[in-house]
């Protein structure tokens, strides 16, 4: 851009905003790229310095600038996000490397679905009907209704909980609001987040969850809405304790129209308590239970159970003939649900997450290294050297792990010590070895 700034026209906030972002979509200006100093605009095009202000903001609301204090504004150049699941190929990633990060289920304990598809088979679902079956409604006001008693609660059924956090964040925010998150965080809420334009507003953790600071000074920062993983955190492995969650809602109790949405992703495979931030007063809830790690990640199916309000809110983007989940999937997963074989193997399989976590921090134990086990499938591992080089070490070694680093909230923040460790389908014999690589990686 040059110094005269004759590419960008306009005398009120809107036209100066439309400006800007023609000369982004054709390509004049790049991701990164400083926009002008407000004074030097409004000198530029003779308007009141307000003027350029209100259109940044626009700008900066719609997603497409972001503000870097001294550094002035900038177009919006949004930081790449890790992707869950199997490490992609590279050319210095070893042939024979197993990779112990994805943060999946065993294939082996995902229940077969074969029986229960005659059991989903019925009537064909047209245009106009309910987008919610309504069996699978009657359940899930049963199972989460339980939870979250006494209060007026409505479900709503999504693709997924990244498909539910879409929704929630598209009908209930504005591109611009600020949005609290765990850090480190859960990868695909962090991604919805930055492609959606909603600043996240990083929260810490200790091992009973969100720490009441951390939720206190994001508040005070005016955030929108809350996510938060009741159990199970990932990365992490943490659960809000019972204590913890009353503290939280009685810092929650002063903001209830802040929208609180809690993942509970791991729902039935738990060993932990459910213990929820939503407080019987709060107006503007959400508590999102996929699925896929149960029932399988391809299943794309969570239930929301929400207020009156938000789910008006979410109904309105999922309505017969424009967006709704498949029927068919729907009467599968109830299937499933109320199957008595498919409950006692989902049972079982958590206690062999449970078991196969505690066996390899028992293991790293042995190695020199304390670790928790936690809850989930994945255990989070301390090191004494920062995790990425560490990993780089594992590597190596033949073993792939995920940094912490790919978790963290804020490109910006310290480089984390911990690692995230996938290793319940792992052998004793094999879970010996991989924790004493971990200790030899530790420290270079």
């Amino acid at each position: 851009m040059s110094e005269s700034y004759d590419a960008i026209s306009g005398s009120t906030a809107a036209e100066i905003a439309a400006s800007v972002r023609a000369l982004i979509e054709r390509g004049s200006l790049a991701p990164g790229d400083a926009l002008p100093p407000v004074r030097a605009l409004a000198e530029s095009l003779g308007i009141n310095r307000n003027t350029v202000v209100a259109a940044y903001r626009q700008l900066a609301s719609s997603g497409m600038a972001a503000g870097h204090g001294r550094a002035g504004t900038r177009v919006a150049s949004p930081d790449p996000v890790a992707q869950e699941g199997f490490a992609q190929r590279s050319p210095d990633r070893p042939a024979h490397a197993r990779d112990v990060g994805t943060g999946n289920p065993d294939p082996a304990l995902i229940p077969d679905p074969s029986r229960a598809l005659a059991r989903a088979a019925g009537r064909p679902v047209l245009y106009g009907s309910p987008v919610v079956d309504p069996g699978l409604e009657e359940w899930a006001l049963d199972v989460l209704g339980a939870d979250l008693a006494p209060r007026d609660v409505r479900i709503t059924v999504t693709g997924g909980a990244s498909d539910a956090l879409d929704r929630l964040f598209t009908a209930m925010l504005t591109p611009g609001d600020r949005v609290a998150i765990e850090d480190p965080g859960f990868l695909t809420g962090i991604h919805t987040l930055r492609i959606g334009g909603y600043p996240a507003v990083p929260v810490p953790l200790d091992e009973e969850g969100i720490t009441v600071e951390g939720l206190r000074a994001a508040l005070e920062q005016g955030v929108r809405a809350v996510v938060c993983t009741p159990r199970a955190h990932n990365p992490t492995g943490v659960s809000i304790t019972p204590r913890r969650a009353a503290q939280l809602r009685e810092v929650l109790a002063d903001h209830p129209y802040v929208l609180v949405i809690e993942d509970d992703h791991f729902s039935l495979l738990s060993t932990r308590p459910y213990a929820s931030l939503i407080g019987a007063d709060h107006e503007r809830w959400a508590l999102v239970r996929s699925v896929s790690k149960f029932l399988g990640p391809d299943m794309s199916v969570a239930l929301v159970a929400t207020d009156p309000r938000t789910a008006e809110r979410l109904g309105m983007r999922l309505r017969p003939g424009i967006a709704w989940v498949s029927h068919l999937l729907q009467r599968l997963a109830l299937a499933m649900l109320t199957d008595d074989e498919t409950r006692a193997g989902i049972a079982a399989a958590a206690e062999h997450y449970a078991e196969r976590n505690a066996a390899f921090c028992a293991a790293l134990e042995r190695h020199g290294i304390a670790c928790a086990p936690g809850d989930g499938l994945s255990v989070w591992v301390p090191v004494a050297d920062p995790a990425d080089e560490v990993a780089g070490r594992l590597a190596e070694r033949g073993w792939i792990v995920r940094s912490g680093d790919e978790f963290r909230v804020s490109p910006d923040a310290p480089p984390s010590h911990g690692l995230r460790v996938t290793a319940h389908e792992l052998d004793d014999d094999e879970q010996d070895a991989l924790a004493g690589a971990i200790a030899d990686s530790s420290h270079g």
